[in-house]
């Protein structure tokens, strides 16, 4: 574990049950999760049971860098089951980007994590995860947002390399003002993958969106199911579902540009899953893993 001083970020990262590296800048508490549950009796309640291993991040004062985590597996048979806790302070705007990935192919890595995050009174999160796994990994991963009076959270979650089984779950409770946008991105070629998504509006004026996107390949399938309940009859609630495949017109044309269908396919599959920032941008190269 490296802890480096006069930092301009906020950083943890984990190899399999190794932590790294972890520092962070004055403003910021980073521990790992069990050291934060011995320290501090007032997170056990949102952590439940004491975590194996994990990141807590206690976001206290204005940051002007945003802070990033990964939590990796480069093993096989590597079994992860990280909880982390996220606690943006009042009126406090932050930014996180979150990895979690497998470093080679074919390791069978057991990857089930639980993040909770609490955003408090009219503070913002702006959060990317990403996920890149190998074809022989399962991934369980469940986010639960809680959020305070006029608070805002941004959630941006993408796979475009997805393992033999992918569960992805948001569950999200807002509080009067407060509003949440979600989009998920996931290409689910010879995969199986479950999205999952609920939002709470409790308070007064409180808004969510949801966008989910899926690609999957040839003889597979995609079923969409979107529940709304509405026990006020002030609320509007609206949904949207579509099931397409490519476009042949846009197939054809660049094509006629000189790529090859299996390119054309990918640029067209990229276009729609959004390119807003990319996996590789934040990835770590493999072999500083090893």
């Amino acid at each position: 574990m490296k802890d480096v001083g006069n930092v301009k970020s906020a950083d943890y990262f984990q190899i399999n049950h190794e932590i790294r590296r972890m520092f962070a800048e004055k403003g910021v508490i980073l521990l790992p999760s069990p050291e934060a549950y011995e320290k501090m009796e007032w997170t056990r309640e949102h952590f439940g049971q004491k975590p194996v291993e994990g990141y807590f991040i206690w976001v206290k004062k204005q940051v002007s860098y945003p802070i990033s985590t990964c939590i990796a597996i480069s093993s096989p048979e590597v079994y992860q089951k990280p909880r982390n806790l996220v606690i943006v302070e009042k009126g406090v705007k932050a930014e996180v980007y979150s990895i979690c990935n497998a470093v080679k192919p074919n390791l069978s890595g057991k990857h089930v994590g639980y993040s909770k995050i609490i955003l408090r009174e009219n503070s913002t999160l702006k959060i990317r995860h990403f996920h890149k796994w190998g074809r022989t990994d399962e991934v369980s991963s469940v986010l639960d947002f809680l959020l305070e009076k006029g608070a805002t959270a941004f959630s941006f979650y993408k796979s475009l390399a997805p393992p033999e089984k992918l569960t992805v779950e948001n569950r999200t409770v807002l509080d009067a003002y407060s509003s949440a946008n979600f989009e998920k991105s996931v290409l689910a070629k010879n995969g199986e993958v479950k999205l999952y998504d609920s939002i709470f509006l409790n308070g007064e004026k409180s808004s969510g969106i949801v966008k989910l996107r899926m690609v999957s390949g040839e003889n597979s399938s995609i079923d969409s199911i979107p529940e709304l309940l509405n026990s006020n009859k002030n609320a509007v609630l609206t949904h949207e579902a579509s099931i397409g495949k490519v476009s042949e017109e846009e197939l054809n044309y660049l094509r006629s540009r000189g790529l090859t269908e299996d390119e054309a396919i990918n640029l067209i599959v990229t276009g729609f899953l959004g390119e807003a920032l990319t996996y590789k941008e934040y990835s770590i190269p493999a072999e500083s893993h090893m």
